[in-house]
């Protein structure tokens, strides 16, 4: 980090951008920002909390940046049409990605734990941030979503818990390309599969990621996982590899007995050459087992018992927006949930499809170009598993402005659902399918809100439950 200099991050309010901020704050400099959400007067709180918290808030016009001093974070979506970008160009600012900062803070660390995958990231970090948190560790985390656990009335926006330089834990990112940047002591990964790049492209960066690893921590459930895993033992390194899977014998932790509850899971946990445990988790669903056992897993790797690790677990709250039981009015049931890619959307109907009620589900894209990657995926995805008196319902895909291909939107996937004999409906806008959901909602049914990249679905999901009360 430039010593000293004052930060200022183009798009602060963002779910990766303000957690790293606030880490940055932590550590002596002064920090100013902009957003696009705030200047379109979106999320009003977020940005009250910042203003409170010592943040100096600037319209997104390039006012902010003056000095040649001060050091520009941009994301990985920011362009150099951005006025913020533009003034720090005429300013000879330095101009830093956010994976740039958040890389150097996370390789300077002694201890670093990188976790990265497809899906399930920011419930993995959340639940290490919490273990090493009871350990006594003093993490600090840079999650991607709030962590309950450390959420309270002084800190609404716990996407970040800052603790001592020691130990670093992030979740890390493949879809820039950036998780390159990122030298773990201890690299997690989840699961592989198609999302914003190419298989062979997602191969070589996850490879490369687990080869420049201490330890690594896989999956045998996943093939591509299960095939990291088996290079890694290939090349001699057998001895840093951790694997885990539910029910394959041959992993070093295994789930077996998965039991469902309402609002949790319980298994028995069997770690190679140890007595087999009882897990109760307080958070739904076999794919938060999965998760459970990656976290497991590389707390394990730090030293961490498994005895205080489980322990922990049954006190973990999960994460905002993870299937997050939002209220009942009316008899029907509101989920707000962050499932955006055919991985999540998977695991989050097979969870709630446990148990009975009609799923009534509004799914918002987070954007044009998954839809195109991914069209066929998502098409099969919802039609094989929606029931016949299940119901989604579309609006277009969140843009905010910029160069995107919108040539797939999404009638295209509704219409192949429908194809498929599901029930799929795209409609204009968010606001038409919230009057449809409270037309259609009976009592026993479940109103799924499901999407990411947009805060104002926890605001929208709120908003139905008031309607339906």
């Amino acid at each position: 980090m430039d010593q000293d200099a004052p930060y200022f991050f183009c798009g602060i309010g963002g779910s990766g951008m303000l957690p790293l901020a606030m880490i940055v704050q932590s550590r002596g400099h002064a920090i100013a920002g902009s957003d696009r959400s705030r200047d379109q007067g979106r999320t009003p709180a977020k940005f009250d909390w910042l203003a409170a918290h010592g943040v100096a808030l600037h319209p997104q016009d390039g006012s902010g940046v003056t000095s040649p001093d001060q050091v520009v974070i941009a994301s990985g979506a920011i362009e150099d049409t951005v006025p913020d970008i533009a003034a720090a160009k005429r300013a000879g600012a330095v101009i830093k990605t956010r994976p740039q900062l958040l890389s150097e803070l996370f390789n300077a660390a002694p201890a670093s734990v990188g976790v990265a995958g497809t899906s399930g990231k920011s419930t993995i970090t959340g639940m290490i941030a919490w273990i090493l948190d009871l350990a006594g560790r003093d993490p600090t985390v840079v999650n991607g979503a709030v962590m309950k656990n450390f959420a309270d009335a002084d800190h609404p926006f716990a996407s970040a818990r800052i603790g001592a330089p020691d130990v670093f834990v992030a979740e890390v990112d493949e879809s820039d390309g950036s998780i390159a940047r990122y030298d773990a002591t201890v690299a997690v990964v989840s699961n592989i599969s198609l999302d914003h790049k190419s298989m062979e492209e997602l191969r070589d960066l996850f490879g490369g990621f687990t080869s420049r690893a201490g330890k690594a921590v896989l999956n045998l459930d996943n093939t591509e996982t299960q095939a990291l895993a088996q290079r890694m033992e290939a090349g001699g390194r057998a001895a840093d590899v951790v694997t885990f899977s539910l029910g394959e014998a041959d992993a070093d932790l295994v789930a077996r007995d998965l039991s469902p509850l309402p609002t949790g899971m319980t298994f028995s946990l069997h770690a190679r050459n140890e007595e087999a445990r009882a897990v109760r988790l307080n958070v739904p669903g076999a794919h938060n087992v999965a998760n459970a056992l990656a976290a497991l897993g590389a707390v394990q790797a730090l030293g961490v018992s498994l005895d205080d690790a489980v322990a922990a677990l049954t006190t973990f709250s999960g994460i905002r927006r993870r299937l997050e039981v939002v209220g009942t009015a009316g008899g029907v049931t509101v989920i707000d949930d962050f499932a955006h890619n055919p991985d999540k959307i998977a695991a989050t109907l097979k969870t709630l499809h446990a148990f009975d009620g009609r799923l009534l589900i509004l799914f918002q894209p987070h954007g044009f170009g998954p839809l195109k990657l991914m069209k066929t995926e998502f098409v099969e995805g919802f039609a094989g598993l929606m029931r016949s008196d299940d119901f989604l319902l579309m609006p277009e895909p969140v843009y905010y402005g910029g160069t995107t291909d919108r040539s797939v939107g999404s009638e295209d996937i509704a219409s192949g659902i429908r194809a498929l004999g599901r029930n799929a409906t795209a409609l204009p806008d968010r606001a038409t399918c919230g009057d449809r959901l409270i037309e259609l909602a009976h009592p026993g049914d479940r109103i799924l809100v499901m999407g990411a990249r947009d805060d104002t679905l926890s605001e929208f999901a709120g908003d139905l439950l008031k309607r339906l009360g």
